[in-house]
């Protein structure tokens, strides 16, 4: 019985462990509070409780994929939940701002597109200091 003990604090700690060395937890309360939502209200859409929403939200539990399937429903992006990586937007659904954006990008000088590349990093960073903003690689 011991035994049975040990095993299932070893795997509660292991499970933790990955999931604050993974971010998950903290990714998952940047899209909550993205969308603008309680803790209750973002745990009622995946069928949890408010406190297992926050444990969730401090690495104490992991999410499963039923609840990780209806918060993508409702808006959160779950490829960034779990990798860190944003889901890429598709070509058909910019808006005519953002194709004129990125039309006029594809026509500046290679030098002129990185200074709109730092440009822009620096402004995102700066809007959203606690939101994963990606950065692109140099010369990209």
């Amino acid at each position: 019985m011991q035994f049975c003990g040990i095993l299932a604090f070893v795997r509660m700690v292991s499970t933790r462990l990955y999931i604050q060395m993974n971010g998950i937890g903290c990714r998952l309360r940047e899209e909550r509070e993205r969308l603008g939502m309680s803790q209750r209200t973002f745990g009622e859409i995946g069928g949890v409780e408010a406190n297992a929403q926050g444990k969730y939200e401090n690495g104490d539990r992991a999410p499963k994929a039923d609840y990780l399937a209806a918060v993508a429903a409702k808006g959160v992006d779950v490829l960034y939940v779990l990798t860190g990586k944003r889901t890429p937007v598709p070509i058909e659904n910019l808006s005519v701002i953002e194709e004129t954006i990125l039309g006029n990008y594809r026509v500046l000088e290679k030098e002129d597109q990185d200074a709109i590349r730092r440009l822009t990093t620096s402004i995102a960073e700066l809007s959203a200091p606690f939101v994963g903003v990606e950065k692109l690689p140099s010369g990209h």
